[in-house]
């Protein structure tokens, strides 16, 4: 679904100006709420999870040096896998967010964390704080919106190449954190220009190559030297923890931004007078949630509340599940969809939008099993 931001006429969701702006009055006073009652009670919660997290990997990275017990290599491994999404996830990404930067510990703050990924956290940080969450769902300006490789709106001219989109979100799926790395490096200009990649740009190449090197001699020389003799059951169980950490991250992902009912929008140019309300609304209709329970919710970073979220990215995660029926409330008096579903049902739903778009404008609404050869004939010949 796309959307035209022109507010001289109408808003997104059909509210008017004045709308508008009492939607952004209830979302800072539900805001402001959270930012008073902020304290230890929260910083406990953050410093806990951090103490867990790290006893967690630590005690599977140990039970895979001696991973030639069966027992203790699938222990070992579904640990690590749980470590490394919990570090992505409801760690590294909240802490790089800022969201505990006002503790004021230099051990839990933006400006000092790295953390167990490819992509270098000052890099991921402009890409995501400053670009993707200022431009949200803005097509040719949120280029976290597909990454910039798939087809997100119907209003997007469908080419040959899309049919193989479903495939590709596949493969974007299983090296997930790679993917983000060169994403982060937005690399499409200077790629195409003939006087080649500035001095800046190549500096960051060379910081993200760095920390894949990182990345690559800890999981895969390491931490396998580390187990003698059964150094490849440590290399097979680290691969498939980062497997796990990128099929998961990645559904999480996807089901916050992609699926079916959350809308896109078309606009030359972010205008310099965006209001605050009118920002609000735009993070509103351009998030969905997944519902489920408070362990759920721990593993997909409380991006499971994708819409508190967009709306407040520098609020700490764990006051998302408080605040989200306050939000939900507000969505519900001015008639606005609150996108919401199991996470079955938005993976699939987001999975089925990243099919249907790689066909052509209503070629899946018209096909079905008696029509399906016809139609696979129709596509073909649209096909040069």
């Amino acid at each position: 679904m796309t959307a035209t931001l022109d507010t001289s006429t109408t808003i997104p969701g059909g509210l008017s100006p004045d709308q508008v702006e009492r939607v952004g009055a209830e979302l800072d006073a539900i805001r402001q709420e959270v930012l008073a009652s902020r304290g230890a009670r929260d910083a406990a919660y953050i410093r806990r999870l951090v103490r867990v997290q790290r006893v967690l990997e630590l005690a599977s990275r140990a039970a895979l040096v001696r991973s030639g017990d069966r027992r203790l290599r699938v222990l070992g491994t579904v640990g690590l896998s749980l470590a490394k999404i919990l570090d992505n996830m409801e760690i590294g990404h909240n802490v790089l967010h800022g969201q505990w930067d006002w503790m004021r510990d230099p051990k839990i703050h933006s400006s000092t964390w790295e953390w167990d990924h490819v992509s270098p956290a000052a890099q991921w940080k402009r890409a995501h704080n400053e670009t993707h969450h200022t431009f949200t769902n803005i097509v040719g300006q949120d280029n976290d919106l597909g990454y910039g490789v798939m087809r997100v709106d119907e209003a997007q001219e469908w080419q040959r190449w899309h049919l193989a989109q479903p495939a590709l979100n596949f493969v974007t799926a299983c090296i997930f954190e790679w993917g983000i790395a060169l994403f982060d490096l937005d690399l499409g200009e200077g790629l195409s220009d003939k006087r080649g990649l500035t001095p800046e740009k190549k500096a960051e190449v060379q910081v993200t190559l760095a920390k894949a090197r990182r990345q690559l001699g800890k999981d895969f020389v390491l931490y396998p030297a580390l187990s003698g003799r059964a150094w490849r059951s440590t290399l097979a169980a680290n691969a498939t923890a980062n497997l796990v950490r990128n099929l998961w991250s990645h559904s999480v992902i996807m089901c916050g931004h992609f699926p079916e009912g959350v809308s896109t929008f078309e606009q030359p140019e972010l205008p310099a007078h965006e209001t605050k309300g009118e920002w609000y609304v735009r993070q509103m209709l351009g998030s969905a949630n997944i519902s489920g329970s408070r362990a759920l919710h721990l593993m997909t970073g409380n991006l499971s509340h994708q819409i508190e979220h967009h709306i407040y990215p520098d609020l700490p995660s764990n006051r998302y599940y408080e605040i989200a029926p306050k939000v939900r409330a507000v969505f519900e008096r001015y008639d606005l969809d609150y996108n919401a579903r199991p996470l079955v049902k938005q993976v699939a739903s987001a999975w089925h939008k990243v099919v249907r778009l790689s066909l052509p404008n209503g070629w899946l609404a018209e096909t079905n099993r008696r029509n399906l050869l016809p139609q696979l004939r129709k596509l073909t010949a649209r096909t040069p």
